[in-house]
């Protein structure tokens, strides 16, 4: 398990669960829509540790940037995403 920390909670993900699954289940706002790493539209900017992609994503991934719905942590990680409900409320 991999620890996941973002700007309102820190928590573990399960065996088996991707970067988007654990964010999700933790009621975070992510963007997303294919889950397989083609598009891009879950690309956010990984602000400490590493992860490492079962196959390489086809969508573009910038230095500093992660595909969270293809990745898992290889080690503690640290991402700027909110809760839904505090992006609901800004």
């Amino acid at each position: 398990m991999s620890r996941v920390r973002t700007r309102d909670l820190s928590f573990e993900l399960r065996a088996g669960e991707t970067l988007l699954e654990g964010l999700e289940r933790t009621g975070h706002a992510v963007e997303y829509q294919c889950r397989s790493g083609y598009c891009g539209a879950c690309r956010t900017p990984l602000l400490a540790g590493r992860v490492t992609y079962h196959e390489p994503p086809l969508a573009y991934v910038a230095e500093g940037e992660i595909l969270p719905c293809c990745c898992r942590p290889a080690e503690p990680v640290s991402l700027d995403i909110p809760l839904l409900e505090m992006k609901q409320q800004a």
